[in-house]
């Protein structure tokens, strides 16, 4: 089956040997990799704490679906990496308003640490 592999300058380049997301030809399938809070202009890191990250998260998120011609209303699946499960509510909430009516699928995992000592980590699978 071709893979087809996404790329945008709308959100920030894969700070390893991925792709920021890959689109199964003829199965209308994308699975975004881990996006962390990095502005994609600059490639820093977003301050701010769980609020900023998880937004930064989404909108890194949104602009890799639409490079590959989705969009967050068609993700099916997402997995959220949290360092701590105390920013559980405040993510929950920002997750939210990005997700406001039938929302995906969601796994929440604490984990020890995320690139770049980042607070949130979402990857995603959607179609087109």
């Amino acid at each position: 089956m071709p893979r087809l592999i996404i790329q945008t300058e709308n959100a920030p380049r894969a700070v390893g040997p991925y792709s920021q997301a890959v689109k199964l030809e003829g199965e209308s399938l994308i699975f975004v990799s881990g996006q962390i809070a990095l502005d994609p202009k600059t490639g820093d890191k977003v301050h701010g704490g769980i609020v900023q990250e998880t937004r930064q998260v989404l909108e890194n998120l949104q602009a890799v679906l639409e490079a590959a011609g989705s969009s967050l209303e068609k993700v099916v699946k997402t997995t959220v990496f949290l360092h701590s499960m105390d920013d559980f509510g405040i993510m929950n909430e920002i997750y939210g308003q990005y997700f406001k009516t039938d929302p995906p699928a969601r796994s929440t995992i604490e984990v020890s640490r995320l690139p770049k000592g980042m607070k949130i980590e979402i990857e995603a699978v959607a179609y087109v």
